[in-house]
């Protein structure tokens, strides 16, 4: 009777759990699908019933949200931006995870507390701060030498702060992942002559390649829709503005002259390369982040 009981209770439990996640993906489907649909219809469409199918694919709403919005030009700029700020972060997050996490010196403990500290500081409490300290440096390069733009509306600049704000839960992470890992391959590898460096290199990062991927996937999608460190940052460059803060520039105008395809089609295009991205690297997203919490 007890175990007939039992049987049911977890029968009842997993209904539950199955009935909550079919709940959610509704939830995150359903305005997802409606986006996509809105972006191939025509304007006149969006005055009817707003859950009725297209009666056409009108793909003309992406031409002039690439073209006439300049969707391009700011697509163009988060891709540079993305890319140098995720090549800055592995460059200096890699290294400083490998060695915090399998050395011990004198500071290491102390660092390890202040990047764990990091993550406890949310980046848009700082970013005041952060524009009051780069706007003095661009008054001091403007006084000293006349250059403009070396600190403020530059998308190296922006990139730099990017990397430096993602640094705490990269390290964290990929520092729990390389405690995983067995000291035999480094000790092996010692023994055939490999240096540190190379060690490092092809030994420890091939192994470490979910944790690497996971942290990948993670701050590209912080990156590629981060809006306030852009907007604050890049106010006065029309031209180097990021997807995201040109997204609203599109909607203020899409939104006065009752262009809403236009809207939507330029929602997709900042929608689609995430979309992509997570369909590749799926299936080691999870293994990433649940072997590099374990010894965290």
């Amino acid at each position: 009777m007890e175990k007939t009981k039992n049987n049911s209770g977890e029968k009842l439990y997993k209904a539950f759990i199955y009935v909550v996640l079919i709940t959610l993906a509704v939830l995150i489907l359903v305005p997802v699908a409606w986006v996509f649909m809105a972006s191939v219809k025509q304007n006149s469409e969006f005055y009817g019933n707003p859950w009725a199918l297209p009666a056409s694919f009108y793909w003309q709403n992406f031409v002039d949200a690439w073209n006439a919005a300049s969707m391009g030009s700011y697509m163009l700029n988060s891709v540079i931006v993305t890319a140098l700020s995720l090549a800055l972060l592995l460059v200096v997050a890699l290294p400083a995870a490998y060695c915090l996490s399998r050395f011990q010196f004198k500071g290491s403990k102390l660092l390890n507390i202040a990047f764990m500290a990091g993550l406890f500081i949310n980046v848009n409490y700082i970013v005041v701060p952060i524009f009051l300290m780069l706007r003095d440096w661009e008054s001091w390069m403007q006084y000293l030498f006349g250059l403009n733009n070396i600190f403020m509306n530059n998308l190296v600049t922006l990139a730099v702060v990017y990397a430096a704000t993602a640094l705490p839960f990269t390290i964290y992470l990929l520092s729990g992942y390389f405690a995983t890992l067995p000291y035999a391959y480094e000790e092996a590898a010692y023994i055939d002559g490999a240096g540190y460096g190379t060690t490092m290199v092809r030994i420890i990062f091939p192994m470490a390649q979910p944790s690497i991927l996971t942290i990948i996937l993670f701050n590209f999608l912080s990156f590629w829709n981060e809006y306030i460190i852009s907007m604050t940052l890049m106010s006065s460059a029309t031209g180097q503005k990021t997807l995201p803060v040109g997204l609203l520039n599109l909607m203020q105008a899409s939104q006065s002259k009752a262009e809403f395809g236009r809207l939507y089609a330029g929602l997709v295009l900042v929608m689609l390369p995430t979309l992509i991205l997570y369909m590749c690297v799926q299936k080691k997203l999870t293994q990433g982040m649940t072997v590099g919490g374990l010894k965290g």
